[in-house]
């Protein structure tokens, strides 16, 4: 059965979907079985692996919406073997007031996803950078989260709150959800301020961080613009050798 990982921070440019999409490529590159929900109405994953969301008649707002949502209309193969994607749209955006209004609203992505659960060996959410309805169906779907941190001023910033937010979800809808990790991402070790933010999240959550630190690369920026994952684009750069190395290290984790 497959292991669901959201991946979430309400910080916005800390690298979610850049993680979202070069993971599942890089798991699915070590023959595992991989299918990413791009939950984020930017739908920044989708058009990133290649789709053109102004083509898509069904994605993930469709299938949250629909009495019976079957999210394999949603479904699309990627360039990347082994890689599939269930697409967003920014229709996605008017889902956080239409779902309050259904029954067991927080648990409607649950449902869609145990649906494939069996057919996949790793399922990814790509969460939008909030907190509202479909990050917490996200959370009350997912098995475990990872949460990327930037190298940055106000690294910390609004990690308390995601964690209080992560203890309210485990507490009401999703006792067993754990934190995969924290991801230390966008460092730079040729600056004192990246190394000292390091330290500071090494300090902070000790062995829930990951030992994979993904650097600072240009070549993670410019492979969405060609629709593939920095694999594909560059398999020789850093980033797609660190993503290639996350993937290793939540292997290992995992069996």
């Amino acid at each position: 059965m497959g292991k669901i990982i959201a991946i979430a921070n309400q910080k916005g440019g800390v690298g979610k979907t850049t993680t979202s999409m070069n993971l599942a490529a890089s798991l699915a590159t070590l023959e595992k079985s991989v299918l990413i929900v791009d939950s984020d109405p930017q739908a920044n994953a989708s058009s990133g692996l290649g789709v053109d969301v102004g083509e898509v008649e069904t994605s993930l707002y469709e299938c949250l919406l629909a009495p019976d949502g079957d999210i394999r209309d949603a479904i699309y193969e990627t360039d990347v073997p082994k890689l599939d994607i269930a697409v967003s749209h920014p229709n996605l955006k008017g889902a956080e007031v239409e779902l309050l209004q259904m029954p067991k609203r927080d648990y409607i992505m649950k449902g869609l996803l145990e649906r494939v659960r069996q057919e996949y060996d790793y399922i990814i959410i790509d969460c939008s950078p909030s907190l509202g309805i479909i990050t917490v169906n996200a959370l009350a779907a997912a098995d475990s989260v990872i949460i990327p941190v930037q190298c940055e001023y106000f690294a910390l910033e609004g990690i308390s709150q995601l964690l209080n937010s992560i203890r309210l979800i485990k507490k009401k809808l999703n006792p067993s959800l754990q934190i995969e990790g924290f991801l230390l991402t966008m460092y730079d070790k040729r600056l004192r301020l990246a190394n000292q933010v390091y330290e500071e999240v090494k300090q902070h959550f000790q062995e829930l961080v990951f030992r994979t630190v993904i650097h600072r690369n240009v070549k993670l920026s410019e492979a969405p613009g060609h629709g593939v994952p920095v694999i594909l684009y560059d398999g020789e750069s850093a980033g797609a050798a660190n993503y290639l190395k996350l993937a290793q290290e939540i292997i290992q984790k995992n069996q």
